[in-house]
């Protein structure tokens, strides 16, 4: 006790402003956030997920990673939702059993902190607190900004984590020596893999980091002052560029493994989103096609009864089928057909999806005992079950593609045309060159002998002729590793009958066995991932969708909720004066900067070098997270709505107080803060009359909603009494 020099004193700064933005912020977030107790827009949306979260059943958002639903999914569980709600329409009254407030706390309190982080990353870019101060005023007041807090949407949460991942990094940067340093580089870091987790948005801004990392890591590696240290240069710098690398690429690569590693370990039981994986996939589920398919036989043999899955989902997921109807004799283009039996791709499972693999050398069709294997090579015939036609092809037009060959369940009319119904196995997945044909796991490409064409998928629908069902086709052209030429076998079981009529009765009782088989996490993630990027929704025209050029000005908003009974609603509506002014700053600063760099060219420093590469660096965060987060979206053919632009918008109005601050200091040279105080003033003036459109209460009149449609493109919403 001798060594501890008493009394022990402990001090603590408090930033009364920062608290003030802070408890300001949370006012304007959470104030009445259980109103209205009513689905509002994207909650229909998001609300689906959140239910299938609480049942844990597994479900695809192609829109974007898993970690914003499970953000959301954890303000649910504390609620107690039960995830019994059905969410079929905007406007729909919550039930009791919907914990709303607890349901959208936690994007309000996001929404919240964005403004406090808001006045640290304008310090930290070295401006003043009266700057930092302003920024959080114009964020504070902005509509669009708090209308999208207040609800069970993801834009604020995003939002949230860009801006930390920002101020993390920048603090890192500044604090040479300081011993939270390399804290600061991994909460970077850990934030990034935040955002990108909640949206893919978040990439954008993930990459102006990267972007600016590798500047700042190539001065590091031209800094010599750095060899004072007691150890060799080259290990620092090489420890310096390894630590930078782990954090802000190989941390966040895990974490993103790490949200889908919860999701799929959450999601355990079978859903409606099933068919859009694979056979294994959905094996490895709780239910459905797992309670179906569950220890069948591991091993396909000759005799084995089977359906046969085309491993593509696009544009459904279908087994080969046949049925007893014949291709029409000709077509309505005048084209003939061999007007044998239909072979098809057919969406639902059926009785007719059965085929019976066949040693072309023996007349039996049931597995003999002990089984013979199907293997990698082997030269198969395939017998529809119901109907007793071998799959064939031949030099005859398919109906819809005519480049490729017909796919028929033979029939001999006696008119020369003898069948070709031998098929060459080849297990395109194979680990050897006599590897057994697996049910579910084994991909295989069936390759006709005779022609060398491959049973394929075309895509294309059958007329009525054809019940609409998917054409198959044999690809002679075939090249290369394609979804739609591969097959796996999805249900299986052992022949055991010979006669037809005993057959029949087989194909129809349901499989059994006691064998298990699971994919690795890696396995689910990869087919995940690659599911969430290539198979898309069809895209139709919404209502309130809009064009990034419209975004600029504000020439579309968004109606998010209205009373059923009064006009009493909610709008996606931003701060006009906000918006006019953010714009106004992004052309000063552009100004600013191509005056500035020509000059300093030509040796003319009309600013201190330390302003200079201020003025740089907050062009680079500032005006660079507004061009990362807006100009990619002229290159997305999605359905885009206003919220799109909220990411681009926040650090757009960040640039306001730099460049205010630098005209003040640098270029006016004079007091102009009266013109600052109207524009507040402005500021406050807009965000008090929109705010009944942005909090939803007090209900206006028709006249007083009509006079906030400051542009005639507004879709302000007038009930008629």
């Amino acid at each position: 006790m001798q060594c501890v020099k008493l009394p022990i004193s402990v001090s603590v700064e408090i930033n009364l402003l920062l608290v003030a933005v802070t408890v300001s912020a949370l006012v304007t977030r959470l104030y009445g956030i259980h109103f209205p107790k009513a689905v509002v827009f994207d909650e229909v949306y998001y609300g689906q997920f959140l239910s299938l979260y609480m049942k844990h059943v597994f479900f695809i958002d192609e829109s974007g990673p898993p970690f914003g639903h499970m953000i959301l999914a954890l303000g649910a569980y504390l609620g107690g939702f039960d995830g019994n709600f059905v969410w079929n329409r905007i406007g729909a009254e919550y039930t009791s059993n919907v914990p709303v407030w607890s349901l959208r706390v936690i994007p309000a309190l996001a929404g919240s902190f964005c403004i406090p982080l808001a006045y640290l990353l304008v310090v930290e870019l070295g401006y003043s607190h009266s700057s930092a101060l302003g920024a959080c005023v114009l964020l504070l007041m902005e509509n669009s900004l708090i209308v999208q807090s207040r609800f069970m949407l993801l834009e604020s949460v995003l939002i949230f984590f860009l801006l930390l991942a920002v101020l993390s990094y920048l603090r890192f940067h500044k604090a040479h020596n300081s011993s939270f340093r390399w804290f600061w580089l991994v909460t970077s870091g850990v934030s990034c893999a935040c955002g990108i987790g909640v949206k893919y948005m978040g990439m954008f801004t993930y990459f102006l980091l990267l972007g600016l990392a590798a500047v700042h890591t190539w001065h590091v590696i031209g800094d010599r002052t750095l060899s004072h240290v007691s150890f060799s240069y080259q290990t620092l710098l090489g420890f310096t560029i390894l630590v930078r690398f782990l954090a802000l690429v190989v941390l966040p690569v895990i974490m993103y493994l790490g949200f889908f590693y919860i999701h799929l370990t959450l999601l355990y039981r079978s859903g409606p989103h099933d068919q859009m994986m694979s056979s294994a996939f959905q094996a490895s589920l709780e239910g459905g096609l797992a309670r179906i398919t569950q220890g069948q036989p591991l091993d396909v043999a000759f005799g084995s009864q089977v359906t046969l899955r085309t491993v593509s989902s696009k544009p459904v997921p279908c087994w080969l089928h046949s049925h007893k109807a014949n291709y029409p004799v000709r077509y309505e283009n005048g084209r003939g057909s061999s007007h044998q039996q239909q072979v098809t791709c057919y969406p639902f499972k059926d009785v007719n999806n059965w085929w019976i693999i066949k040693d072309p050398g023996r007349h039996s069709l049931v597995v003999s005992s002990p089984p013979r294997p199907v293997r990698h090579g082997d030269i198969i015939q395939l017998l529809h079950g119901m109907t007793s036609r071998y799959l064939n092809t031949h030099d005859v037009a398919a109906p819809m593609s005519p480049h490729s060959q017909e796919v028929s369940g033979y029939i001999d009319f006696n008119v020369s045309m003898p069948a070709q119904n031998l098929w060459r196995v080849d297990i395109v997945n194979r680990e050897s060159d006599r590897e057994i044909w697996k049910t579910i796991l084994s991909e295989v490409r069936l390759v006709h002998v005779n022609t060398s064409a491959v049973l394929k998928l075309s895509g294309a629908s059958l007329p009525e002729w054809g019940f609409k069902q998917l054409e198959v086709v044999g690809d002679k052209i075939y090249k290369g590793y394609q979804q739609s030429g591969m097959w796996n076998v999805e249900e299986h079981r052992y022949g055991r009958s010979q006669e037809q009529k005993e057959r029949e009765l087989e194909l129809k009782l349901p499989t059994h066995s006691d064998i298990k088989r699971n994919l690795t996490f890696m396995a689910k993630f990869l087919e995940l991932q690659w599911k969430m990027l290539t198979v898309k929704n069809e895209e139709s025209e919404h209502k309130y969708s809009s064009s990034p050029l419209e975004w600029i000005t504000m020439d579309t908003n968004i109606a998010y909720w209205l009373h059923p009974s009064s006009n009493a609603q909610i709008q996606l509506i931003g701060n006009i004066v906000n918006w006019t002014i953010a714009n106004l700053s992004l052309v000063v600063y552009s100004l600013m900067f191509l005056t500035y760099l020509p000059r300093r060219r030509r040796k003319v420093e009309d600013i201190p070098q330390d302003t200079w590469e201020q003025l740089v660096l907050a062009g680079v965060i500032c005006f660079g997270g507004w061009a990362v987060n807006y100009l990619p979206f002229f290159l997305m053919e999605k359905t885009l709505f206003l919220y799109h632009y909220l990411p681009a918008l926040t650090f757009k109005i960040l640039q306001i107080p730099v460049v205010i601050e630098h005209l003040y200091i640098h270029v006016l040279r004079k007091a102009f803060g009266g013109v600052i105080l109207g524009v507040l003033c402005s500021v406050y003036v807009s965000y008090h009359n929109l705010s009944p459109l942005t909090y939803g209460q007090p209900a206006l009149s028709s006249d007083e909603l009509a006079a906030l449609r400051w542009r005639e493109s507004w879709d302000i919403l007038l009930r008629k009494r």
